[in-house]
């Protein structure tokens, strides 16, 4: 069996990173009171409130470092393999996010990525201009639940905030996004106060 081209393993991640983070941030229920295990509806999952908090010492350090350190199961593996490319990296978001190959071995093992699912750098085919690249990689803020439960923030709120500038700065406004808590009753927008849905 030949394995799969990088622009392959790049369209099956981006279906499942938006597949996954459509479900979370439907799912997540936002009332303190509701039982969490409750279903939803019957074409939901049920979702936690909270998710584990990252407790990689290595993968806090390397991603937290310029952002949250995102929980894993905000990503299906698949997106994360997308993500954990030696060119993803390189190009990941405009930055330069490159790692060792160690380092990159010990991540892709706490988020539970499928290094068979990589594919060799042979195996890519032609190499995608960085613009390209950098604009097809996951992003939770794209998925069509995520855009639903952020419909009612303005967009001033936060893409012209200074202390918040993007939608992927979840610790930004979700008070305890670091310990998996997104439920809206920790929400606070800085400069427009606690969230008051």
């Amino acid at each position: 069996m030949r394995p799969l081209s990088l622009k392959s393993v790049l369209t099956l991640t981006l279906g499942g990173v938006l597949a996954v983070s459509s479900l979370y941030v439907a799912l997540a229920d936002d009332d303190a009171d509701d039982d969490a295990t409750a279903p939803q509806s019957r074409e939901r999952i049920t979702l936690p409130h909270r998710l584990p908090a990252v407790v990689n010492a290595t993968y806090n350090q390397e991603c937290g470092a310029c952002h949250l350190a995102y929980q894993p199961e905000l990503l299906p593996p698949t997106a994360w393999a997308q993500l954990l490319t030696t060119e993803a990296l390189q190009q990941h978001y405009g930055d330069d996010a490159s790692l060792s190959e160690a380092l990159l071995t010990e991540i892709r093992a706490f988020l539970g990525v499928n290094t068979a699912a990589i594919a060799a750098p042979s195996d890519a085919g032609a190499a995608q201009p960085s613009a390209t690249l950098a604009n097809s990689l996951p992003r939770i803020t794209t998925s069509q639940a995520f855009q639903r439960k952020h419909d009612e923030i303005p967009l001033a709120w936060v893409t012209e905030n200074p202390e918040v500038g993007s939608f992927s700065q979840c610790n930004a406004c979700h008070r305890k996004a670091a310990e998996g808590d997104y439920n809206e009753r920790w929400i606070d927008i800085p400069g427009h106060g606690v969230w008051d849905d």
